[in-house]
């Protein structure tokens, strides 16, 4: 477990950027004390220093796994969020879309959001940016990237895209095996 370099470190900020914003540094000085990200076989986990400190102890190849996985860098060196993050992403969301009760299941499912489904979005939601998708419970259920503006949600066909699916709490059941 090591610390991220600054190409890493960039890399991971700028990806939760596009959901949380500056909220960024509200992750990292918490009320409950200080918190980092830290690499592990090209997983980025969230961790609180205390558990870092105490974590020193065990030798790298016999840890499996420290705090929470926000991700993991891909070959070519992209890092790509994971579903285990949403519950860290969920209160400090800048855009939000709310899904109707008949179409959480397919979001669930893996499926892109229609507008057909589309319960609310947050006011100047811009095309292309990261979303967090909640029930109308509001209950986080993943998150995507907006496929259309709030303006071009209003006008398009009930059949269109609105969001793109990155991850939602679904795969939990669906992909339990590669999920550490």
């Amino acid at each position: 477990m090591r610390p991220l370099t600054e190409a890493e470190t960039r890399a991971v900020f700028e990806k939760l950027g596009k959901y949380i914003g500056e909220n960024i540094q509200l992750l990292v000085d918490r009320p409950d004390g200080t918190y980092c990200f830290r690499l592990h076989r090209d997983r980025v986990y969230y961790v609180s220093e205390k558990l870092l400190k105490g974590a020193v102890s065990i030798p790298r190849d016999s840890l499996v796994a420290l705090g929470t996985c926000f991700g993991k860098f891909t070959k070519t060196q992209k890092f790509r969020l994971s579903v285990t993050a949403l519950d860290f992403l969920a209160p400090y969301a800048k855009y939000k879309v709310w899904v109707k009760p008949g179409s959480e299941q397919s979001f669930l499912y893996g499926n892109h959001v229609l507008k057909s489904g589309l319960g609310r979005i947050t006011e100047n939601t811009a095309q292309y940016q990261g979303v967090v998708v909640y029930s109308m419970a509001d209950i986080p259920l993943g998150f995507g990237v907006a496929a259309k503006s709030t303006q071009d949600c209003r006008k398009v066909d009930p059949m269109a895209i609105v969001v793109f699916h990155q991850a939602d709490v679904g795969e939990y059941v669906r992909s339990e095996n590669t999920l550490t």
